[in-house]
């Protein structure tokens, strides 16, 4: 991984950090520092599934920050110039163990796929269930999953 990153991208020994959490801490952060970027995407999903945090949890505010810094074309203003997505993916994040056959049957409905393939689907939640979906149909279909035991977020 030496051609990676640097050997230690941050001194953790610093004034800075030096006074935040203990030595334990300390040691697992300069641990997680020499992570790979996918293996911090492991790391994250991990810690996601472990804690039970939802995905939004962990974005940042405001989906990036380009109000940060005010540029001629960004001039801080809250007006959005891109256009508003119309198109949405549905996620099955989750569901309730005692419906599963009906959220089965749901999927099958949507999906329009086999017995076997819509219960595949089911049990590997988290998982895109639709794509490109426009948000009036999208939000129709997560009120019938909802109803069945369910938990469905657009993306």
């Amino acid at each position: 991984r030496s051609d990676e990153l640097p050997d230690d991208p941050i001194d953790l020994d610093k004034e800075q950090v030096r006074d935040i959490g203990n030595e334990n801490v300390r040691a697992l952060a300069d641990e997680i520092l020499k992570l790979n970027l996918l293996e911090v995407s492991h790391l994250t999903e991990i810690l996601k599934k472990k804690l039970n945090i939802p995905d939004a949890a962990l974005m940042p505010m405001g989906g990036g920050g380009g109000m940060m810094n005010p540029t001629p074309e960004n001039d801080g203003s809250t007006e959005e110039k891109p256009a508003a997505k119309t198109e949405f993916d549905l996620k099955l994040e989750a569901f309730d163990k005692g419906q599963k056959i009906k959220v089965i049957k749901e999927i099958r409905a949507i999906t329009e796929l086999g017995l076997k393939e819509a219960k595949e689907l089911v049990e590997s939640a988290p998982v895109v269930i639709k794509k490109n979906v426009k948000k009036e149909d999208a939000d129709a279909l997560i009120e019938k999953l909802k109803t069945v035991g369910a938990e469905v977020v657009m993306e």
